[in-house]
């Protein structure tokens, strides 16, 4: 079985991050993955996005230009972009906190992760992406909470206390 995924948002909102830990998490589970990060000059407030593809076998590309599989858009201009390149049938989390407006295709499973709202809502918007984490884990079997927070655990060794935070957020999520 092969995922073909792509994290977007603005920079800031930890999307890279957000496939980093997706794709660690399907290595530290013995796939075949890949990694492809895409960001503007201007990092922050500018677009990123990442592409992330998980196998059971070997994967032939690293880009996903058309027929995603998960979609996960942290504002709308990530759904401008990359919703016509959704497969029908696929699935789309979108940070309901940005994106207001129903979404304009009926074929594809949506979820609405108020991501932005509750980070804020926990005084650090950088956690929006842990947020939507939540969002991944309700919505999808790829992953479990316990290989979130031993993936995490890893990343956030030598200062626990983004570890707490992190947690925090998923849990907010839930």
């Amino acid at each position: 079985m092969t995922t073909r995924m792509v994290f977007s948002g603005f920079g800031g909102q930890g999307v890279l991050t957000l496939g980093q830990i997706i794709a660690t998490i399907a290595m530290n589970q013995g796939k075949e993955v890949t990694w492809m990060p895409s960001y503007g000059p201007e990092m922050r407030g500018g677009t990123a996005n990442c592409a992330v593809i998980v196998s059971d076998g070997p994967i032939g590309s690293p880009q996903v230009l058309v027929d995603i599989d998960v979609l996960c858009a942290l504002n709308k201009p990530s759904i401008d972009k990359f919703l016509p390149k959704v497969r029908p049938g696929g699935m789309v989390l979108y940070n309901s906190s940005l994106i207001t407006d129903a979404l304009p295709r009926s074929d594809v499973d949506s979820v609405a992760v108020d991501a932005t709202n509750i980070a804020s809502a926990m005084g650090n918007l950088r956690v929006q992406n842990m947020v939507m984490i939540a969002g991944f884990l309700k919505a999808t079997d790829l992953f479990s909470i316990n290989e979130v927070k031993a993936t995490l655990q890893d990343k956030f060794a030598s200062n626990p206390s983004l570890l707490d935070i992190n947690l925090a957020a998923i849990q907010q999520g839930m």
